[in-house]
């Protein structure tokens, strides 16, 4: 009886394999038939739209003005941050043009987003009692409000100077408390001519990046979709108009990019609120050079700018999610460090971080 049932188990056994073997199958036929379709697509030239977004993109780099990082992911260029005045040197002067004020770019972004509702989008933050403390060890708890309730307040004012002042200061403080990457890209494709049944405009990434998740997905079913992005894995070769994406989730520190990108891709199917990779940042592929094996991304609010990368490409001119930068070695700087901080080696470069998923021009 015993060698019958032990036979029935192995037969059981080779049968029907186990749940998370047939979903690993599962998965690796999904992303097999969706590199296949990335491959074919970036096999073309750029699609007018992803031209037009890319020169949407560089244009308003080069109106704001911004950073540059090169190809060792080095800052060379420093240019206007979110919250200054001026770009020019020494700031001074009776007067600015609007659109070399950095905070009132990002407004523009955030009103192309929200319209005239922005206020009540914004937040300022602040911590109880902090603007009167003297101790540096004490500490507070968070206190947060929309700016809409700073700019009533600001209205209250009877002098127009100090009024228009209090609004512009409590403006430039929403701007550094509200992360605006996202709505920098919500605004550079609009304004390239995208309809809003075609892409999620969004203050945050994750609404797109899932979208173009379910874009893939509904492919992979023959199913009709007017979106323009569909998910690819990272082998995939850039195009310009095309948008990288990183994640900055501590949970998912060691996670690699596939393991990222197939959490996703299960989680189409809940609820919204179950969506689990939220912390994400994503530029456009602005520029593609081939004979340089290079690209330049451009995103906003990066080192609290819109900046400009230049990244590296491999030699079959597929994306390097890896962009190790070579800064000459933790010998190469011999500031004294903290106690406790001897031998500590920190990532010197500003384009190594985990990217993950190519949201591809279709």
């Amino acid at each position: 009886m015993r060698a019958l049932v032990c036979a029935l188990v192995a037969v059981i056994g080779l049968s029907a394999p186990p749940a998370f073997a047939q979903a690993d199958r599962s998965a690796a036929a999904f992303w097999k038939t969706v590199q296949a379709r990335c491959d074919a697509t970036a096999a073309k030239p750029p699609s007018e739209l992803g031209r037009r977004i890319a020169q949407t993109a560089t244009e308003e780099f080069n109106r704001f003005g911004g950073h540059r990082i090169d190809a060792d992911g080095r800052l060379f260029r420093f240019g206007l941050t979110e919250a200054e005045h001026n770009q020019e040197d020494g700031g001074g002067g009776g007067q600015a043009s609007f659109g070399r004020l950095g905070w009132w770019q990002v407004m523009k972004y955030w009103r192309a987003l929200y319209g005239d509702d922005f206020g009540n989008k914004l937040e300022v933050r602040g911590y109880r009692d902090a603007s009167q403390a003297t101790d540096p060890a004490q500490s507070a708890e968070l206190i947060d409000n929309d700016v809409g309730v700073l700019l009533r307040a600001a209205d209250n004012a009877s002098d127009a100077a100090t009024r228009e002042i209090l609004r512009e200061a409590a403006l430039r403080a929403a701007i550094i408390d509200t992360p605006w990457s996202a709505a920098f890209i919500s605004y550079v494709i609009r304004q390239a001519g995208v309809a809003a049944d075609a892409f999620q405009f969004s203050n945050a990434h994750r609404a797109y990046i899932y979208e173009a998740f379910a874009t893939s997905a509904a492919e992979l079913s023959k199913e009709a979709s007017k979106q323009i992005y569909r998910a690819c894995p990272m082998t995939t070769r850039p195009r310009a108009g095309d948008v990288i994406c990183q994640q900055r989730e501590s949970a998912l520190a060691d996670a690699s990019e596939a393991a990222v990108r197939e959490r996703i891709r299960t989680e189409l199917a809940g609820p919204p609120e179950a969506r689990s990779v939220r912390r994400t940042h994503c530029e456009v592929v602005a520029h593609f050079d081939a004979k340089a094996r290079k690209m330049y991304s451009i995103g906003g609010n990066v080192e609290q700018a819109i900046t400009a990368r230049k990244l590296n490409l491999r030699r079959d001119l597929k994306f390097a999610a890896t962009q190790k930068g070579h800064c000459g070695g933790p010998n190469q700087w011999t500031l004294p460090q903290p106690a406790g901080a001897a031998g500590r080696t920190g990532n010197c470069s500003l384009n190594d971080r985990k990217w993950f998923v190519l949201l591809q021009v279709r």
